[in-house]
């Protein structure tokens, strides 16, 4: 493996060294065009002289790899593992290139399959200019384009799958009523595919722009406890990242709480709210929502996701039991929270599995919390690792 990977890079996705802009040190991007003058882009960091392995970073929907794994109050994820020899790929999907006059049909081929064939092209190149083995760490709507990944690649596929806080299917068994809800939320998937609706937009960025412009001024939400007197910008963006599931939305339903562990307690008026964030700060947030592009999802991918959480079957879908990589499934509390069905079937097909709910996080939290390195990363390092024994099998913790 040569020293100029980000030159090799380019040459195997056909881009060109022109593509590459130098973020930090270590640290470059290199914009990737696709069909339909489409783009991907690829984030490449860590010492290539000294790397023993290669870690794909997939961002969850709507996000970026800039976003979920370059951002922190101390040191990025991405930063944690290169400092950990890995030499670390990120792919941020064609959606976060989007502007509102080149959202057309073409959209309706961005799910999991379509995401899986991007992805591939970037294994592809990396596994020619470096020859080194690899993984794929995903969070969110990219842990399951990582175990899609893995289920499909077969002997070509990663040595380890790490999973940070994504739903499987729910057990028909013990949740009857969520896989329902998951099957009836496809069903709407599918009708709003069928009359154009390529995207959906999950209102992040229009909340933290609200809240950074006019933090005092009245957000159009009634509170819950009044009913009269509405949100602040600002209370309703801590509300929004603490109690994800209590607002409408497609599929806020998903969390056991929300994007964030925090407090909200509400006042004689909206101006007379507390609330705060336990884990990530505020300013992380902050920085992260501004590092987005378009900050939309693909309908068809969440229609994809809903298929997942429904137990559904498909050839664009996770094929659980023919996953063969090794997987470290991390899980929010009060994120998606302990869901432990896809991670039994994996172990059914013969892959070890450890599956492990981390307490009082959120579902961004993993990520971003100041504290993440300490209670979340390092059981994302190759054994021995903290909190985790060797060939532990999925089951409730």
């Amino acid at each position: 493996m040569g020293s100029d990977i980000v030159g090799e890079l380019a040459a195997a996705l056909g881009c060109g060294e022109t593509a590459a802009e130098r973020v930090d040190r270590d640290h470059h991007r290199l914009t990737v065009p696709v069909e339909h003058g489409d783009r991907i882009t690829v984030d490449v960091l860590g010492d290539p002289r000294t790397a023993h392995r290669v870690v794909h970073l997939l961002p969850g929907g709507g996000l970026n790899v800039a976003a979920n794994y370059c951002t922190a109050q101390g040191r990025s994820l991405a930063r944690f593992l290169a400092d950990h020899g890995c030499l670390v790929l990120g792919t941020t999907p064609r959606e976060d290139a989007l502007t509102p006059d080149r959202i057309g049909p073409r959209c309706a081929d961005w799910g999991l399959a379509g995401q899986l064939a991007d992805l591939e092209r970037v294994v592809t190149a990396a596994r020619s200019a470096t020859g080194l083995p690899y993984e794929l760490l995903g969070h969110s709507a990219g842990a399951a384009l990582a175990l899609t990944a893995a289920a499909r690649l077969g002997g070509e596929g990663p040595q380890r799958v790490l999973v940070l806080d994504t739903t499987g299917p729910y057990d028909p068994q013990r949740e009857p009523e969520l896989a329902a809800r998951a099957e009836e939320l496809h069903g709407l998937l599918e009708e709003r595919l069928a009359t154009g609706d390529w995207t959906v937009d999950p209102g992040l960025k229009s909340l933290f722009a609200r809240a950074a412009t006019d933090p005092d001024a009245p957000s159009g939400l009634p509170r819950p406890v009044d009913g009269a007197a509405p949100f602040s910008n600002l209370g309703l963006l801590h509300y929004a990242l603490t109690r994800t599931r209590d607002l409408p939305g497609p599929t806020n339903w998903i969390h056991h709480r929300g994007h964030s562990t925090g407090g909200y307690t509400f006042g004689a008026a909206p101006a007379d709210d507390r609330f705060t964030l336990a884990h990530s700060p505020l300013p992380v947030w902050q920085q992260a929502v501004a590092r987005l592009g378009s900050g939309l999802q693909p309908t068809a991918l969440l229609r994809d996701l809903a298929a997942v959480w429904a137990g559904r079957a498909g050839p664009d879908l996770i094929d659980w039991e023919a996953v063969r990589a090794e997987v470290v499934w991390l899980n929010a509390e009060f994120g998606r929270g302990d869901h432990d069905l896809g991670a039994r079937l994996i172990d059914r097909g013969g892959a070890k599995v450890d599956y492990l709910v981390i307490p009082d996080y959120g579902h961004g939290d993993v990520v971003w919390s100041a504290t993440a390195e300490r209670d979340v990363w390092g059981l994302l390092l190759p054994l021995p690792r903290p909190g985790l024994r060797a060939g532990r099998r999925p089951g409730r913790h």
